[in-house]
C-alpha cells in the first residue's frame, strides 16, 4: 500500500517512463524466447525420437511378418501337394529335385521332409549360396549322404557323407508332438562352412486316407535379419535387437553374432551378455522390469548407457506358429539434440543483441520524443501564469508539429469543448457497437434454435418409425425363431427313424430304393440339418438387428435412464454396418472396441446414441476421403480403422473415445468444429448442425465434456466424459 502511494505521488521523468518499460518488455521477451526454445526443443526431442523409434517399429514388424510367412507357406503347400497326390514321398530322386528348384525360388537354408521310417532327403545352402541335395537311409551309421547337382537340379556326384537320424531333432519331434504346424526352437548349426543362425517350420504330413507319412521341414537363415537391421541406419550409435523370450538374441544392428564360439563349440548369447555395451544395458534395463516374459504390449522407455540418455521402445511380435519374439529399438538423444542445442545458443545470442539495439534505439528515441513536449510544457506553464501570446516552433515529428499548430491557434475553452464532443462520440459510437452485438447474438441464438426443434423432431420421429418397424418384424420373426425349435427336434426324430429303418432293413423294396436315390435321400440326411442350423442362425441375426434397432429408437426418451452404455454404441454400430463393409474401391472398414467393464450410466439414451451416430459418421467420412487418395492394396497394406475405447476416469466419471486414422482435421477447424452451421462438407451433405448439437448434448444435457484431437493425414479422437450420476435439480 505505501509503494503504491509513493509511486502515485512521485513523478518521474519522460526518458525514463519511455525507455525503462521497453527495456523490461524486450528483456521478458528475450528470457521467454530462450526458456520456450529450449523447452519447445526438448519437448520435440521426446516427440521425434518416440515417432522415430515407433516407426522403426513398425518396419520391423512388417518384415518380421513378411520374411518368416515364406517357410509356414511352402511348408503348407509341400504339405497339401503330398495330400493330393501331387508329390510322391517315395520317390526320393524326384521330391529332392522339387525341392532344389523351390530352393532356386526362395531364400531359404533348407527344405526337407523326415518319414516315419527314417528315411529322410531335402536340399540345402551349406554356405548359403550353392544348392545341394541330401538324403538319408533309417540304417545308421553314415546314412546320409550329400550330393553335388547342375544346373536343372540333377544329382551328379557324392560329395558328403555323415550319420543322420532325424528322429532326434526337433524340426522333425516338434510338429509331431504339437500335432499341428509350429516352429521347432532355434538353433545354431555348425555348418562346414561357418556357424549360423536358423529357425525350421515344420508339420505332420499325410496321405488321401489320413496316414501320418512323417514331417515336412523348411529352413530359415536369421542372420539375415541381423543385416536387415543394419541397414535401417536410424542413427550413428542407436541400436536395434531382437530377443526370444528367454533373453536369447535372434539378430541386432551391430557387427556382432547373436552367439560366440568358444572352443568349436558354439553357444547362443542371451542379450544382457551381448558384447556391445548398449545392447546390454538395454537388456538389463528390460530385466529389471520383471524380465522379457512380463512384455505383453507396446512400451516405452528411458535409459542412460554410458553417461547417454537413450529412448527405448520394446515391442512384443507374435505369430500363430508359436513364435513370440521383442522388438528392441534404442535411439539417443544426442541424435536429436546437437542441433537443437546450436540453435538455442544461436537464438539466445541474436535475443541478446536484439536487446541491445533495442535499449539504444529507446533512448534516442525518447530523447527525439521529450525535446518537443518539453517546449510544449514551457509555452503552456507561460499560459498558465497570464501570457496567451505564446507560440510553439514546429517538430521535425509529424503528431508534434499538428499538436503545436492546435496549440497556436485555439483556445483553451474551445479545446475543452471539442475534447467533450469527441468524448460523446465514442460513447454513442461504443452504445451503438454493443447494441448490435447484442442482436447479432440473438439472430444467431434464434437461428441455431430452431436448426436444434428442426433436428430433434426429425430424430424423434425417426425413432418412432423404427420402434414400429421393429416391433412389427419381432412378431413374425419370434414366430419363426420359436418353431424352429421344434422342426429340429421333428427333423432330428424323423431322420433317426429313417436310420433304424435302414439298419433294420438293410434291402428294401425296389420302390423304395428307386424313390430313396431320386430324392438323394442320403445327401438330404446330411444337409437338411445344416439348412434348420443356418435357418437358426439367419432368425438369431434378424433379432440381434431388431433388438439394435429398437435400442437406437431411444430418441424420443425424455427422462434419464440407467442404461448399459455399449448396447448404444454396438446398436449405432449395427445400423451403419452397410457403410463398413468392404466394397469394389476399398476393403472393409474395421473396427477395434476396447471396452472397460462399465457400470450403468445415468443418461439421455436416445440423445447419446445420437452423438454416437454423429461422431461415427464423420469418422466414417474422414476415411472415405482418404481412401480416395489410395489404391485398393495400399488400403490392404494399411487397413482403415475406427477405435472405440470406453474407461472409468475415476469413481464418477467414464469415457468414451472414437478415433479414426481418416484425414484428419486441420488446426484452423479444429477451433470452430463445435460452431453452429460450421461445416467442411460440400453444399446439401452438411448441415452443420451435427456436431454442434452433440457438443450441446454432452456439456447442457449430460452435463459432461465433449473434446476433439487430431493430426491432419493421421487421424482424429472423440473423447466424451459424462458423470455415472446426473445431479439432482435443486428445489425451488
Amino acid at each position: 500500500m505505501k509503494l503504491r502511494q509513493f509511486l502515485r505521488n512521485q513523478a518521474f521523468p519522460l526518458q525514463i517512463v519511455l525507455v525503462v518499460p521497453f527495456v523490461l518488455q524486450i528483456f521478458g521477451a528475450v528470457g521467454l524466447v530462450g526458456y520456450l526454445s529450449f523447452t519447445n526443443g526438448q519437448r520435440a526431442v521426446n516427440e521425434i525420437a518416440e515417432k522415430l523409434v515407433d516407426r522403426t517399429s513398425d518396419v520391423i514388424n512388417e518384415h518380421l511378418n513378411s520374411y518368416l510367412s515364406v517357410p509356414q507357406k511352402l511348408s503348407q503347400i509341400n504339405a497339401s501337394a503330398i495330400r493330393q497326390g501331387l508329390l510322391n514321398v517315395r520317390d526320393g530322386e524326384a521330391t529332392g529335385k522339387y525341392f532344389w528348384e523351390q530352393m532356386q525360388a526362395y531364400d531359404l537354408t533348407f527344405i526337407g521332409i523326415g518319414l516315419v521310417t527314417g528315411e529322410g532327403f531335402g536340399a540345402i545352402r551349406y554356405d548359403g549360396k550353392t544348392v545341394t541335395i541330401d538324403d538319408w537311409k533309417s540304417q545308421l551309421p553314415n546314412s546320409a549322404r550329400t550330393y553335388a547337382t547342375n544346373d536343372q537340379g540333377d544329382r551328379l556326384s557324392v560329395i558328403g557323407r555323415y550319420s543322420y537320424n532325424h528322429f532326434t531333432e526337433s524340426w522333425y519331434a516338434a510338429p509331431l508332438k504339437a500335432g499341428k504346424p509350429t516352429w521347432a526352437k532355434v538353433y545354431v548349426w555348425n555348418s562346414p562352412y561357418g556357424p549360423y543362425l536358423a529357425a525350421s517350420a515344420g508339420r505332420p504330413i499325410y496321405n488321401s486316407q489320413n496316414q501320418l507319412l512323417g514331417v515336412i521341414d523348411a529352413d530359415i537363415h536369421l542372420l539375415k535379419l541381423s543385416d536387415f537391421l543394419r541397414s535401417l541406419d536410424i542413427s550413428k550409435s542407436g541400436q536395434v535387437f531382437i530377443v526370444e523370450r528367454d533373453g536369447n538374441l535372434i539378430a541386432n544392428a551391430g557387427t556382432e553374432k547373436p552367439f560366440r564360439n568358444s572352443n568349436n563349440e558354439v553357444q547362443r548369447l542371451q542379450a544382457i551378455n551381448s558384447p556391445n555395451s548398449t545392447i546390454q544395458t538395454i537388456a538389463k534395463s528390460i530385466q529389471s522390469f520383471n524380465g522379457f516374459q512380463s512384455i505383453t504390449q507396446d512400451t516405452d522407455f528411458q535409459v542412460e548407457v554410458q553417461g547417454e540418455r537413450y529412448f527405448v521402445n520394446v515391442r512384443p511380435w507374435q505369430d500363430q506358429y508359436g513364435l513370440d519374439w521383442l522388438v528392441v529399438t534404442g535411439v539417443p538423444e544426442n541424435t536429436f539434440m546437437a542441433q537443437i542445442n546450436a540453435n538455442t545458443r544461436t537464438t539466445l545470442v541474436l535475443c541478446f543483441g536484439a536487446l541491445v539495439v533495442a535499449i539504444a534505439l529507446g533512448l534516442f528515441t525518447s530523447r527525439w520524443l521529450v525535446r518537443p513536449i518539453l517546449r510544449l510544457n514551457q509555452a503552456s506553464e507561460a499560459m498558465a501564469s497570464g501570457n496567451l501570446d505564446q507560440t510553439v516552433p514546429a517538430s521535425n515529428i509529424q503528431e508534434f508539429n499538428m499538436l503545436s499548430h492546435s496549440f497556436n491557434h485555439m483556445a483553451g475553452r474551445l479545446r475543452e469543448l471539442f475534447t467533450a464532443l469527441e468524448h460523446s462520440k465514442e460513447v454513442l459510437e461504443e452504445r451503438v457497437e454493443e447494441r448490435t452485438g447484442e442482436l447479432k447474438n440473438t439472430l444467431s441464438e434464434l437461428q441455431r434454435t430452431q436448426a436444434q426443434v428442426v433436428q430433434s423432431e426429425k430424430m424423434s420421429s425417426l425413432g418412432q418409425l423404427v420402434a414400429g418397424v421393429a416391433h412389427e418384424i419381432n412378431n413374425p420373426v419370434n414366430f419363426i425363431h420359436g418353431n424352429l425349435t421344434y422342426v429340429e427336434e421333428y427333423t432330428e426324430d424323423l431322420l433317426e427313424f429313417v436310420h433304424l429303418y435302414q439298419q433294420h432293413y438293410p434291402h428294401p423294396a425296389p420302390e423304395i430304393q428307386t424313390a430313396a436315390e431320386e430324392m438323394d435321400l442320403e445327401f438330404l440326411q446330411a444337409d437338411l440339418p445344416k439348412m434348420l442350423a443356418s435357418m437358426q442362425l439367419g432368425t438369431d441375426r434378424i433379432r440381434q438387428i431388431i433388438l439394435s434397432l429398437r435400442n437406437f429408437s431411444r430418441m424420443d426418451e425424455a427422462e434419464f435412464k440407467a442404461v448399459d452404455i455399449h448396447e448404444g454404441i454396438d446398436s449405432t454400430l449395427l445400423i451403419l454396418q452397410h457403410r463398413l463393409k468392404a466394397r469394389s474401391e476399398r476393403p472393409e472398414i474395421e473396427i477395434i472396441k476396447d471396452y472397460a467393464t462399465l457400470p450403468l450410466i445415468e443418461c439421455y439414451a436416445g440423445q447419446l446414441n445420437q452423438v454416437f451416430m454423429n461422431i461415427l459418421v464423420n469418422s466414417i467420412d474422414a476415411i472415405e476421403e482418404n481412401n480416395a487418395k489410395h489404391t485398393y492394396q495400399e488400403l490392404k497394406d494399411h487397413p482403415s480403422r475406427i477405435t472405440i475405447r470406453t474407461l472409468m476416469v475415476d469413481a464418477a466419471w467414464i469415457e468414451v473415445a472414437i478415433a479414426d486414422n481418416g484425414i484428419g482435421i486441420p488446426q484452423a477447424v479444429q477451433r470452430r468444429i463445435f460452431d453452429p452451421f460450421f461445416t467442411t462438407k460440400a453444399l446439401g451433405k452438411g448441415t452443420g448442425m451435427g456436431m454442434s448439437i452433440s457438443y450441446q448434448i454432452i456439456t447442457e444435457k449430460h452435463n459432461g465434456k465433449l473434446e476433439c484431437s487430431s493430426t491432419p493425414g493421421e487421424g482424429t479422437e472423440f473423447r466424451i466424459r459424462i458423470p455415472l450420476q446426473q445431479p439432482v435439480p435443486s428445489a425451488i
